[in-house]
């Protein structure tokens, strides 16, 4: 299978692109709640698993957000610290520590989704805003793209179909 060179930026550089604007437009706007990106991805999904009855455990929220369990652990460590969230063993399973927002953590969460509404507005401006028929499919694109998996075998040569790889 022969490639064209692109003409313009790829479509993978476009999304690494993307995602670095966003963390930096994040970031810059949560610092006068005193938190990162990371942090309110974290804050803000334990949010709303909470919302909807779960009561996760770290390696379930690590999970859920796509960071890994070791960051999502030291996240944690540090939110506890702020005292934005409260680490307890899990009751089915002493390995496991759930995590839950304290009352103050709610609050500054609540707070935070608020500003990164405001921000993912004007991002999707462009796009017919949050309920427009285009941003629909961009985050059905989106969806699709974030199902592949990329993991790669290492004995896998890179450009070999993935059937091929997993029969080696």
């Amino acid at each position: 299978m022969s490639h064209q060179p692109p003409t313009g930026p790829t479509p993978g550089f476009l999304v690494w692109r993307l995602s670095m604007k966003w963390r930096v437009a994040v970031d810059r706007a949560l610092a006068p709640l005193g938190l990162t990106h990371a942090q309110y991805s974290v804050l803000a999904s334990l949010y709303g698993m909470r919302r909807a009855g779960e009561k996760p455990s770290q390696r379930r929220l690590a999970d859920h957000t796509g960071l890994e369990p070791l960051y999502v652990s030291k996240l944690a460590r540090a939110l506890e610290a702020a005292g934005l969230i409260t680490r307890t063993a899990d009751p089915a399973d002493s390995r496991a520590v759930q995590l839950a927002l304290t009352p103050r953590g709610r609050d500054v969460t609540a707070d935070a989704v608020t500003v990164v509404q405001g921000l993912l507005d004007r991002l999707l401006a462009p796009l017919g805003g949050l309920d427009g028929e285009r941003t629909g499919a961009f985050a059905a694109e989106l969806t699709a793209l974030l199902d592949v998996p990329l993991d790669v075998q290492p004995d896998a040569p890179l450009d070999a179909p993935a059937d091929h790889r997993s029969k080696e």
